[in-house]
């Protein structure tokens, strides 16, 4: 068994992670499957995390798995870090710009820099994808969504 095996600790971590999940369930109330308490989906969902952990630690003492190294290794940073800039400006844009521009404005910049799809594909996907999540909060569950400083929404 190697320690730098990347399979073994993601396997603890998610048997660590399911553990304080099912003691988040366990804290709250269970219930019943009639009746189930808050904590009924949480201590279920914290049981299904555990057999999931240690299904991946029981293949990583067996087999093993990839060292930390060669995940690393030939990484490109360059989209992920524009993803991450998109995603900050988004944040920041969100309540002056409100949800279609802020949206619409987003989507293109992902389509047309992150896997660059034509513009005649972009555009429509970009209004039309806001739009349709938009008429499906604001209108039909009635969430309120910002509209921001031109009012659209």
């Amino acid at each position: 068994m190697k320690i730098d095996n990347t399979e073994l600790w993601s396997g603890l971590f998610g048997l660590a992670l399911s553990v304080f999940v099912i003691w988040a369930g366990l804290a709250h109330e269970l219930g019943t499957i009639n009746d189930p308490g808050s904590g009924y989906v949480l201590f279920y969902v914290g049981l299904l995390m555990t057999v999931f952990s240690l299904v991946i630690l029981v293949s990583a003492l067996k087999s093993g798995g990839p060292t930390f190294v060669s995940l690393w290794r030939n990484v490109r940073w360059t989209k992920p870090l524009i993803a991450i800039g998109l995603l900050i400006a988004f944040t920041v844009a969100f309540e002056s710009l409100g949800f279609l521009v802020s949206t619409i404005a987003l989507l293109i910049a992902l389509l047309r820099l992150i896997d660059p799809v034509p513009w005649w594909r972009a555009i429509p996907i970009a209004i039309l994808s806001p739009l349709i999540c938009w008429y499906v909060l604001q209108k039909l569950l009635l969430i309120s969504l910002p509209s921001g400083m031109f009012g659209l929404g």
